[in-house]
């Protein structure tokens, strides 16, 4: 195996030899087979075994304590020694006992050090009870079977707690509460024939929402199945009580932030190597946090949501360097048990991912890149182009291109203010491929195109009608962040703008202009073409249905308008059975999915907020 120092200079990016795909120092079949006899599982599976034994024992459990004939059937023998079954309050504690320990497996599963300490402290504890209560030998060796492969492989648990916020409670509140209704209404269906009358519906959710308040419900049994039912309903909203409570007043674990320092030492980066990448810049977003290599030569940008370590773009810095800030990104996410994943990287930066940390790359769209130099508004292609944006100017607009710093304080007020207004949703959009601001000092740099109406009507903006801002591409390129019109405005002013900074790039020193981010666009192109096979004529198809809300189709066509080369980006992630939640992470990230309130119900702010945002008509850089 090669050693690799980080910072070290070569002609090329050091490689590191790869184990086989699948390895990972796993023996083969039949020595795996061998050793699970003999020693058991490995320790790394050993945090999985026991989420799943615990799932097991939470849904048994929960079984137990709510179907009567569960607990006089072949499993009641099995059901009684399991932790939580315990005294007069069996049903009760057994519900209850299930349902965290439901809870409990998720954390096992990723490790969560607290999850561990929990779990030892639950399963001791419903051994004593066991021997106690019911004097069940068998009870207290199936609770400390569970206790020992978690005694003797604490190391494999030691993931850090997640970034959270007061929503955490929230969530857990109507999510715990929806559960225990369901729940509940399984409970107080589950004696038919100990039930008094025929209640309605309406009259078994009025009795689950008074139990689970601790109150008397309308409903009635025969014997002692009130009390069981009553008991049942009362941990239920008990557990959803106190857990509601305990997110809400834990201490905060605040989400990372880019702090000064690393702004500056980001930005020193991008001075020497920001040319490399067109989506370099947008890791200067202060929602971020950073890692960087041992060196200091390298770094990576991420944010985490819902437990996934999103990194955005390529690496930041000397591409020799790289290794060391992936290591350092790696050693994060295994440190809180965070699914590491990488949305839009460049074809450069997939290979070094992929050989770092053998993770896995799919192509997730092209980015298209326009050369200044080959650009011309001449020609049959750019026919339609060309006669909208003539058809514009005699409308009376005009363009101005200039750099933000050339821009006065009572202007960038006024086109901050446009943007917010422009912006068509309630939640800002963006991640990968948008800055989140507009004129901070600090990005002088950035290049701003906007489009005016001096004959028309002033509107609450003057005579502004649409603004697009890019961010520096290293020294002769911009990239794309965002766009916004007026909706009164005529159509086509995003292509009049992109022209606009098109023809002025050469007196400002562009040589190349990154525009939006085309997802799936070889999909698309490809599946329109004759001879494409069935699959990728359904593949389109699905994408196409998919456009009406994303998009997707739309992006590509009015990249395409340009005449771009088109560069692919992919997204890196571990397994296939990691996609699902990369891609609801990556929503949420870009502001598709969001826990935010609606517009009409938040204090507007008294400065405008930053603008950032994803769709070709609204002002999206990247879908």
């Amino acid at each position: 195996m090669s050693v690799r120092i980080d910072g070290e200079k070569s002609g090329e990016v050091p490689e590191r030899t790869a184990r086989p795909r699948g390895a990972l120092g796993r023996p083969g079949g039949a020595s795996r087979g061998a050793r699970r006899v003999l020693h058991g599982p490995r320790p790394e599976a050993v945090p999985a075994w026991v989420a799943r034994a615990c799932t097991l024992v939470g849904v048994l459990d929960i079984a137990a304590g709510v179907f009567p004939r569960f607990r006089h059937s072949r499993m009641h023998t099995l059901a009684e020694v399991l932790p939580g079954a315990l005294g007069p309050f069996a049903a009760a504690l057994s519900l209850s006992t299930g349902v965290l320990l439901l809870l409990l497996a998720h954390g096992l599963r990723r490790r969560k050090r607290r999850a561990w300490r929990a779990a030892v402290g639950l399963l001791p504890a419903g051994a004593l009870a066991q021997f106690t209560y019911r004097h069940s030998l068998v009870g207290v060796i199936i609770s400390l079977a569970l206790l020992v492969p978690l005694l003797r492989h604490r190391d494999e648990f030691t993931a850090l707690p997640d970034p959270r916020s007061r929503w955490r409670a929230l969530a857990n509140f109507v999510l715990m509460g929806a559960g225990s209704l369901v729940l509940g209404l399984v409970v107080v269906s589950a004696h038919p024939h100990r039930m008094i009358g025929d209640p309605s519906l309406a009259d078994r959710i009025e009795h689950v929402l008074y139990g689970l308040l601790g109150l008397e419900g309308p409903l009635d049994y025969t014997g002692t199945t009130s009390w069981t039912v009553a008991f049942s309903l009362g941990a239920l909203g008990l557990l959803t009580a106190v857990t509601t409570i305990y997110l809400a007043f834990r201490p905060e674990h605040p989400a990372a932030r880019l702090t000064e320092d690393d702004e500056a030492r980001l930005r020193a980066l991008l001075d020497k190597h920001g040319g490399r990448d067109s989506l370099g810049h947008f890791a200067l977003r202060r929602d971020k946090a950073v890692v960087f290599s041992p060196s200091g030569k390298a770094a990576v940008t991420y944010r985490v949501v819902s437990g996934v370590m999103l990194a955005s773009g390529d690496p930041i810095g000397d591409v020799e360097a790289w290794p060391g800030a992936i290591e350092r990104f790696m050693d994060e996410a295994t440190a809180h048990s965070w699914t590491p994943a990488v949305m839009g990287c460049s074809e450069t930066g997939g290979e070094v991912w992929t050989r770092e940390t053998g993770l896995d790359a799919l192509e997730l769209g092209d980015e298209a890149v326009v050369e200044v130099a080959d650009f011309s508004l001449a020609g049959r292609a750019m026919r339609n182009v060309r006669q909208m944006v003539k058809r514009i100017e005699r409308a009376g607009y005009e363009t101005r291109v200039r750099r933000i710093r050339d821009l006065g304080e009572g202007e960038l007020d006024r086109i901050r203010g446009a943007a917010e207004d422009w912006r068509g949703t309630d939640t800002e959009r963006g991640f990968s491929m948008a800055l989140g601001r507009i004129g901070d000092p600090a990005d002088g740099d950035c290049l701003i195109a906007t489009a005016h109406k001096a004959d028309g009507e002033p509107g609450p903006y003057g005579d502004l009608k649409a603004v697009l801002h890019f961010v520096p591409w290293g020294v002769d390129g911009v990239s794309l962040d965002l766009m916004r019109r007026d909706r009164s405005a005529d159509p086509g002013m995003n292509e009049l703008l992109i022209v606009a900074a098109l023809q002025a790039a050469p007196r400002l020193g562009i040589t190349r202009v990154s525009l939006n981010f085309a997802m799936f666009r070889a999909a698309l192109a490809r599946g329109e073409k004759i001879g494409a096979g069935p699959v990728l004529r359904v593949w389109r198809g699905l994408l196409v249905f998919l456009s009406r809300w994303f998009q997707i189709e739309s992006l590509y066509r009015f990249n395409a308008k340009f005449r771009p080369c088109w560069e692919p980006r992919f997204v890196v992630y571990g397994t296939s059975r990691d996609l699902p939640r990369i891609g609801l992470a990556a929503l949420q990230a870009e502001g598709f999915v969001s826990l935010a309130l609606p517009r009409v119900l938040r204090r507007r702010a008294k400065a405008p907020r930053p603008c950032a945002h994803t769709r070709a008509e609204h002002g999206v850089r990247a879908a």
